[in-house]
């Protein structure tokens, strides 16, 4: 079996020494280069599988290093490392080629597991199939449901009242959307459940309003150096999400920068509206919602599910700020009816779909523009994209638990005259979700 390779670009001979040692100790096949010239000649005559890059180098700094090697070399993974922990230092390393980008001192624990992430998708040994992913399947729990901001106390007990954050286990993965207030607690389970092991994950901003975010400065395994964290978004309304995220923690408003936080963190702001974590395909939906907000849609072995926590309908919206402006009616409502029917295709056949739902319908009467949906429209869009299950999420920080058991009726009787099987539920905090395998589904 051929050994897996690796290229070592570091102009500090005690230091590359010493990574080298490591790699070769698990029996990795090992190039060193003193500069990064040298390191883009022997990339270029080896095509090594992984490239370790220090930033600051004599001839070719690691940017120029990474933008030289990923035209000619795809399929290379690059890790570039760096004394220096700057904003712009790991932005521009991303935008020049770079896959990671990893703080120095390294431990080769760190080093490992970045590595298996960045390899697991194109290796043969890859978790692609339920029979290699064996019996566990997809698990879907809440831990934030509730929108604008966090509303704690006895009327919210049975459903919840932190803002928006879900965590997704699947196929080798922890993906987690939104950190709200929500995601706290879920630091604290994941340190409970794995102990001394790094926690590596993959953090979706659906968009940067605070309800979304304001959880991010209290996740307990960001203050750890051994953890990997990937956190990825759509850019912001008016600054760049590394900017936003950072804006919040600065001071007075917070005693911890983000750039002081230990973990290996890395920001990077999405371009494509499809992309992999793992081997589990997402893609992405630009949503109808004040700044720059968008839904995910995860495709994992056990089926997909949709996540758009802030969205309004166009029909009404549309249509009634036509009037206002003098727009032609027919033309908006066409206009309309094309965008609800690419939100239908989004979410076609989703084993389950968690969509806001903040607003009965009277009182989506008083809110339009607010960028949040009413009752039935949700449940409609739900019912003609065929959902298997509906969650109503974002519940409005007005509505007690009574309030939405109420909703839940109606949107069950809604369901009921269309005749169709669609499980609806109302998020609830704390709730787990088990995804069925195919195997598991041929059994029954």
């Amino acid at each position: 079996m051929m050994k897996s390779s690796v290229l070592i670009i570091e102009d500090d001979d005690d230091s590359r020494q010493a990574i080298a040692k490591l790699f070769a100790r698990a029996d990795w096949k090992v190039f060193e280069a003193a500069d990064g010239d040298s390191g883009v000649e022997l990339a270029l005559r080896n095509r090594p599988e992984v490239i370790l890059c220090d930033l600051l180098m004599p001839k070719s700094n690691g940017f120029q290093v990474c933008r030289t090697i990923r035209q000619q070399l795809q399929p290379t993974k690059i890790i570039v490392v760096s004394g220096r922990d700057y904003a712009v230092d790991r932005a521009s390393a991303l935008e020049a080629g770079a896959d990671e980008f990893l703080l120095k001192p390294i431990t080769w624990e760190v080093l490992r597991e970045s590595i298996d992430r960045l390899l697991i998708p194109q290796r043969p040994r890859a978790m692609t199939s339920p029979e290699e992913l064996g019996s566990v399947p997809p698990r879907i729990k809440l831990w934030g449901v509730r929108g604008s901001l966090p509303v704690p106390g006895p009327a919210t007990v049975r459903y919840g009242g932190n803002t928006s954050c879900v965590e997704v286990r699947a196929d080798g993965e922890i993906i987690v959307l939104d950190a709200g207030t929500g995601i706290r607690a879920l630091g604290l389970a994941l340190e409970k459940e794995l102990g001394p092991q790094t926690i590596k994950l993959t953090l979706l901003i659906t968009h940067t309003h605070w309800d979304h975010i304001q959880g991010l400065p209290f996740f307990s395994p960001a203050y750890n150096s051994k953890n990997l964290i990937q956190i990825l978004g759509y850019e912001g309304a008016r600054a760049g999400l590394g900017a936003i995220l950072a804006g919040q923690m600065e001071t007075p408003f917070f005693p911890v920068s983000l750039r002081q936080l230990p973990s290996h963190l890395a920001i990077e702001e999405l371009k494509e509206m499809e992309f992999h974590i793992g081997t589990v395909k997402v893609q992405g939906k630009f949503a109808n919602h004040p700044g720059i907000c968008a839904g995910y849609r995860l495709f994992t072995s056990a089926g997909s599910i949709a996540y758009m926590p802030d969205n309004e309908p166009y029909e009404t919206l549309k249509v009634q700020l036509a009037a206002q402006n003098g727009i032609d009616g027919k033309k908006a409502r066409n206009f309309a009816g094309a965008e609800r029917a690419k939100m239908v295709e989004f979410l076609r056949d989703c084993e389950v779909a968690i969509l806001d739902a903040q607003y009965t319908d009277e009182e989506y009467k008083a809110h339009v523009g607010w960028g949040h949906s009413s009752l039935s429209s949700v449940v409609g869009l739900a019912l003609d994209a065929n959902v298997k299950r509906l969650l109503l999420f974002h519940h409005d920080p007005s509505h007690d638990d009574d309030m939405i058991d109420r909703m839940l009726e109606q949107a069950r009787s809604l369901v009921a005259k269309s005749r169709k099987a669609m499980v609806i539920e109302g998020a609830r905090e704390g709730v787990e979700i088990l995804l069925e395998l195919p195997a598991q589904r041929q059994l029954r």
